[in-house]
């Protein structure tokens, strides 16, 4: 049960900082505007090695950064439930610490997809048709990578839910 758990945890940890990560940095997408190298994340575009900050309220990109933010703070939270789950407070019996991190995996993960999607049929249909030269960049694969990372915490906790559950009804059918 606890190698379920330890493996949760370690997805979870790597799925918080991709997702960081791939938040932060502004490598979403490339492109070539006027013969120069471009790039662009959901806070920052930089053309000819000058770097702006995006100051238009467009809806996608406040639902992608909403999105995101949103995936990473959950993310965050069922981390600390995680570790919560390794102790053994007697105050915190009835409460499954084990579950709920994985619940709040899943939610994470819901929310990286929600965000990756939005950004993905907006960037496709509109700014792929603006610009003729373009292509997704890394920041947004390890957006994608995170959304794996955070699935596979949630199905791992799951796993040490069921093992738990398993062993305890072995236990108490035995008498």
């Amino acid at each position: 049960m606890y190698s379920f758990m330890g493996g949760g945890l370690f997805c979870a940890i790597v799925g918080n900082i991709l997702l960081m990560v791939c938040t932060a940095t502004d490598y979403w997408m490339q492109y070539r505007l006027s013969g120069n190298y471009a790039h662009q994340g959901l806070w920052r575009y930089c053309m000819a090695n000058k770097c702006y900050m995006q100051k238009d309220s467009i809806a996608y990109w406040n639902a992608t950064r909403a999105f995101m933010i949103l995936s990473g703070m959950t993310c965050f939270a069922g981390i600390i439930a995680g570790i919560m789950s390794f102790s053994h407070f007697s105050s915190f019996e009835r409460f499954n610490r084990s579950f709920a991190a994985g619940i709040m995996f899943f939610v994470s993960t819901f929310f990286v997809l929600l965000g990756m999607a939005i950004y993905t049929g907006v960037t496709v249909n509109f700014l792929g048709r603006r610009f003729g030269d373009w292509r997704f960049s890394w920041s947004y694969i390890l957006g994608w990578v995170a959304m794996l990372m955070t699935f596979f915490a949630g199905k791992t906790d799951d796993s040490a839910q069921k093992v738990k559950n398993k062993g305890s009804y072995i236990i108490t059918h035995r008498s």
